[in-house]
């Protein structure tokens, strides 16, 4: 009888790397998102991926192999196995010995891709195993070359380019594959398309959110939004600014002769075998067209909930109101705060066969099966309150409205909240409080928005610090602990860190986002405050009162958790405004 494999949480908890309320808690999160305990303990913070697959090695024993480490992978092996083979499964060859090919998996239970594996080399194979993430990591860095190519297109761009109305519309690109292939006749083309190429993808190796071309006078700036801060990349000759931009147009199905009025359009290319979608915008400057690419990865849109960054408890609320039968839930925030992907990964966990679900976006960002998913269309009539009157007549379960931009649309959210639907959407105010506020300013009546309000859940991205070169704040910026609300004893046992910078980081000190949250749930006492239209700083201290944590506190314990810094919680949440508000609180209460 085969010997049963120890569970992996046992593994992590015999090394000390887990204890068993992390372990339960783990445990529960796998369970309500029908992933792995593994997976949980990683998007919990409890253990890294480099400690989860040594244990899954250990559990199968296998071999581990740390991509961290120098020298692991000979570069001379990498022929063993075909490049397209590398990129779609996530595989590295290790070598070969006595007609076994030794090859680094990230999943030993993946049978299917193993016996695909060895059908398509036709080779038995010899697995070891390392972490999904750096065996990604190193493929990107061992295939691209797009920082030196860039660099070298640039510099061969010496004579002056003109827009060539016979580039194809219709390419298909795979950057990192097949380049278009040109007659050879005009090799300036041949370098813009290269160029465009590559700078696409630099951007999404280097995990950008955004692409920036802005022309100036004697040059034309790139920038990528990396972890919501803009980078600053080589200029592009002022030369070659028709052509990139009318070669970005016309992947996008723009009208590259149309230069007076601002136009949107579409790519969608595959990088590294990954399919992504850009969200181009065109938009007419005094110097030119600036030209905006957004990044949409899909796995971006299904991170689970437990990789969102709630707190334990933040979390469990969160679940228990989505899970609600119908009420109106918001998520607000200002632009690029992750309010659609929290939706989005709200929505994933409920697209069930048993629930019908219908959005109404502008645009739609991510595409989703099982949903049905409607593109606001303003030039034909088709707007948020003519897709949502349309919806009530679909009998839907839950309704996303992209964002309630007025009365006429928050009117119809909120008749299809009392008549038993369960509404998502998003609002622009700078925390939970001012959802009330906001929308009776809006010109909804304060009963209505009292009534159908289930809760509000305000949020910021903050960026993480890199696990490889931060180090502890010794003396930390005692301006900042005071504006963050630190005391002394919240340091007893607690090391704050600092961002240093490094290679893996791109010398920023971090990497990866985060978000902070403000999770405010209506009861009687704020639903009699907002009907009343009482001023914004009462409900904020009902809502404190109630259990709410504000933007700061949930920042607070996250520096505590050595997951970011003081800089940042200031930099994302303006602590000098909150703080101005708990003065002037604490006056009244004082006057009082």
């Amino acid at each position: 009888m085969a010997q049963k494999r120890r569970p992996i949480g046992d593994i992590l908890k015999r090394w000390n790397l887990v204890n068993d309320q992390q372990l339960e808690e783990a445990t529960k999160v796998a369970e309500g998102s029908a992933k792995r305990v593994g997976e949980a303990i990683v998007g919990l913070g409890y253990a890294s991926e480099n400690d989860v697959a040594k244990a899954l090695a250990a559990q199968f024993e296998m071999k581990f192999i740390d991509l961290d480490q120098p020298n692991v992978i000979n570069k001379e092996h990498l022929p063993l196995i075909p490049q397209d083979i590398i990129k779609r499964y996530h595989v590295l060859p290790l070598g070969k010995e006595n007609g076994k090919i030794k090859v680094l998996v990230h999943d030993p239970m993946d049978l299917a891709l193993i016996d695909d594996l060895r059908f398509r080399l036709g080779a038995e194979l010899e697995l070891a195993l390392g972490a999904r993430s750096k065996i990604k990591e190193y493929i990107e860095k061992a295939f691209s070359e797009t920082q030196a190519s860039i660099d070298q297109l640039t510099q061969d761009l010496s004579v002056d380019t003109s827009v060539d109305m016979s580039l194809d519309r219709g390419s298909s690109l795979d950057v990192a594959g097949k380049e278009d292939e040109e007659d050879g006749d005009d090799a300036q083309n041949s370098a813009i398309i290269r160029l465009v190429n590559q700078i696409i993808g630099e951007a999404v190796i280097t995990r950008a959110s955004d692409i920036h071309i802005e022309p100036f006078e004697d040059r034309v700036r790139l920038r990528y939004r990396i972890d919501g801060v803009c980078h600053e990349r080589d200029r592009i000759p002022k030369r070659t600014q028709g052509s990139v931009i009318a070669r970005l147009k016309i992947l996008a199905g723009m009208k590259v002769e149309e230069k007076r009025v601002p136009q949107d359009g579409r790519i969608k290319m595959k990088i590294s075998g990954d399919p992504i979608d850009f969200r181009v915008s065109a938009c007419p400057a005094y110097h030119g067209e600036s030209v905006v690419l957004r990044i949409l990865r899909p796995e971006s849109a299904r991170i689970g909930l437990e990789n969102l960054g709630m707190r334990p408890d933040t979390l469990e609320t969160f679940n228990n109101i989505i899970k609600r039968p119908n009420g109106i839930f918001l998520v607000t925030g200002p632009t690029g705060s992750g309010k659609t992907t929290t939706l989005y990964t709200a929505l994933d966990v409920l697209n069930r066969p048993d629930r019908k679900i219908i959005t109404a976006e502008d645009p739609i960002e991510y595409n989703f099966k099982g949903i049905n998913q409607c593109q606001v269309n303003e030039q034909i009539g088709l707007s948020f309150s003519r897709i949502l009157r349309a919806m009530l007549r679909q009998a839907p379960n839950v309704i996303l409205v992209g964002e309630i931009r007025d009365k006429e649309v928050g009117e119809v959210a909120i008749q299809a909240a009392l008549t038993g639907h369960l509404v998502f959407s998003t609002l622009h105010t700078n925390d939970a409080p001012s959802a009330m506020t906001r929308l009776t300013d809006m010109g909804l009546k304060p009963f209505l928005v009292a009534s159908s309000i289930q809760a509000v859940l305000a949020q910021r991205l903050v960026r993480v610090l890199c696990e490889h070169c931060k180090e502890p704040d010794t003396e930390p910026n005692r301006r900042l602990m005071g504006l963050c609300g630190f005391k002394a004893a919240d340091l007893e046992g607690k090391t704050i860190y600092k961002a240093v910078g490094c290679k893996r980081c791109g010398n920023s000190g971090y990497r990866g986002r985060r978000g902070i949250y403000e999770l405010m749930v209506m009861n009687s006492e704020l639903r009699e405050l907002a009907f009343n239209r009482a001023p914004l700083t009462k409900i904020r201290r009902a809502a404190e009162q109630a259990g709410m944590r504000n933007l700061v506190g949930d920042g607070r314990l996250k520096v505590l958790d050595g997951k970011t810094t003081l800089e940042e919680i200031s930099r994302i949440t303006q602590v000098e405004g909150i703080v101005e508000d708990e003065r002037d609180e604490s006056d009244e209460h004082a006057a009082a």
